[in-house]
């Protein structure tokens, strides 16, 4: 039985399409080809359905949303429509004229990934020669049209020193908002994860810079922290549970309960090329499977955050413990927790691991 309410938001992933090539990528490591993308229509009719199944905000993301020539068009259907539209970009395919035309068409927000606040190891991450310069223009257009500015930072073992500078950088660019985020360990940002991982006092030093930087900025700059599962004692709701409040829709069309969940096997994911929405919201087993609480083991079915945490991150339960409904590893009372503090110690001692990149292939450039 469904006892969920609508979904709060939708986010489209127009495309898995990307010129950057960040090794902390969580789209999974086989892209979807651009032939068997959505059409504009379908993605049309997706949104429609969005609004009537009540849904309040739209995200366009990817890859990179702005490969799609009918982003534009997108975000206008979404807006006609009364639903917040957010634009979550890397920048590099946005020149002035595009952002003016998006912010005629009706879009509201734009959430632009920055790889660090300096410039060369910032274009290094990306894999992409003047992104930084770039991306600092895209984000003055998108003030200019009165758009309002959310900066995202990933944070990792290259990076983590520098939060404090992404911080300011973000204040000086105008953002509203800025999420300073560890890096996830799903999809290919896994074949990275022992390199990608921060010391425990670089991850102690981050959030004393986070809360110090909330405290001078109130008012002025609104900062996200989302810490290192890694480090954790107990997990987190993900995405506010597993199918109460997201959904996520692949290049090709199907209906996700989260970013990653493709990566559970023995579930079957609809297709919005061929159900509805709501039909899929509502009925899909997929979305039931691990809705609520009635799905739970112990220690989860009889702990007093059941309701709370939802069990955590079903897809960081399978990849840590080959097993997606075990409690999730980041929590003390899993039983896999301490296998999780086994793995952060033996990485500590491979800081200096190479980065494997996105895609093979010299760095491209802006210019």
């Amino acid at each position: 039985m469904n006892d969920a309410p609508p979904p709060l938001a939708l986010l489209l992933e127009l495309s898995h399409r990307c010129p950057l090539r960040c090794p902390y990528c969580s789209n999974p490591v086989k892209l979807e080809p651009a032939q068997d993308e959505l059409d504009t229509e379908i993605w049309a009719r997706v949104i429609e359905e969005a609004a009537e199944l009540s849904v309040l905000h739209v995200h366009f993301s990817g890859g990179e949303p702005a490969v799609r020539p009918d982003l534009e068009a997108l975000v206008r259907r979404a807006a006609g429509l009364g639903l917040y539209t957010n634009l979550i970009t890397s920048g590099m395919l946005l020149d002035r004229a595009r952002v003016v035309a998006l912010a005629e068409a009706g879009l509201d927000h734009v959430q632009l990934s920055v790889q660090d606040a300096r410039p060369a190891l910032a274009d290094a991450i990306a894999g992409f020669s003047g992104a930084h310069e770039h991306k600092q223009n895209v984000a003055g257009w998108a003030r200019e049209q009165g758009m309002s500015l959310t900066i995202n930072a990933v944070v990792h073992a290259l990076n983590a020193d520098g939060v404090r500078e992404i911080i300011e950088l973000s204040r000086t660019l105008g953002a509203g908002r800025v999420e300073i985020a560890h890096a996830i360990h799903h999809g290919f940002g896994l074949v990275n994860r022992a390199a990608l991982l921060p010391a425990p006092e670089a991850v102690a030093d981050v959030l004393s810079v986070v809360e110090e930087a909330r405290e001078r900025l109130v008012g002025v700059l609104v900062i996200d922290y989302v810490p290192p599962d890694a480090y954790g004692r107990l997990p987190r709701a993900c995405m506010g549970g597993w199918g109460r409040r997201f959904m996520n829709i692949t290049p090709k069309g199907l209906a996700l309960p989260c970013h990653a969940a493709e990566t559970i096997p023995g579930l079957c994911f609809d297709s919005v090329r061929e159900r509805s929405l709501r039909a899929i919201w509502e009925r899909s087993p997929a979305f039931q499977r691990f809705r609520g609480t009635a799905w739970m083991r112990e220690p989860c079915r009889s702990c007093e955050r059941r309701e709370v945490d939802f069990g955590g991150c079903r897809c960081q339960a399978l990849a840590l413990t080959g097993d997606a409904s075990n409690a999730d590893p980041v929590c003390e009372r899993s039983e896999h927790h301490a296998d999780l503090a086994k793995f952060v110690e033996a990485s500590s001692g491979r800081r200096r691991l190479p980065l494997v990149p996105r895609r093979k292939g010299p760095a491209r450039s802006a210019r």
